[in-house]
């Protein structure tokens, strides 16, 4: 019997392939439905629940980098999902926002969007699925505090 690999019980690398098993699950039903990538998605359904921002913020809120968030908020605004107006509060910036087409999808998608994680998740209790939540915001908050000498 082999020994358990030092790689199947890193907690880092078990959460990569978690988030990118349900991630390449979800994606491609919004691509065969809506013609949506994960980048997006997730710009709107920022955008679908916070309202305008910035680029710099979507990329904050996110954790996207510049350039994914920046290619996906081109194509909303090609396909006519988002529209960008300027910044009142700072003249060199604008504000990207759904338009009424990118909100009457995002309403669409966001009860399916519900379903798929309840399918995901079955056989999960509420207590389960609220410690995960917990827990997951927990790493991410510490993961968001530590500089880079304290990892090395």
């Amino acid at each position: 019997m082999q020994p358990a690999s030092h790689l199947s019980r890193f907690l880092p690398y078990q959460l990569s392939l978690a988030s990118n098993a349900v991630s390449n699950r979800i994606a491609m039903e919004y691509r065969q439905r809506w013609g949506l990538s994960i980048p997006e998605w997730r710009v709107m359904a920022i955008l679908g629940d916070a309202g305008a921002m910035t680029q710099r913020d979507l990329t904050k809120r996110t954790l996207m980098d510049k350039v994914a968030v920046n290619r996906a908020c081109k194509v909303l605004e090609e396909r006519g999902l988002a529209q960008r107006t300027p910044n009142e509060q700072d003249g060199r910036s604008h504000l990207l926002d759904l338009t009424a087409e990118g909100r009457a999808m995002h309403a669409e998608i966001m009860p399916i969007a519900l379903e798929m994680e309840a399918k995901l998740f079955e056989g999960f209790s509420p207590d389960e699925l609220e410690l995960l939540r917990t827990l997951l915001h927990r790493s991410r908050e510490r993961a968001e505090e530590l500089t880079g000498d304290e990892l090395s």
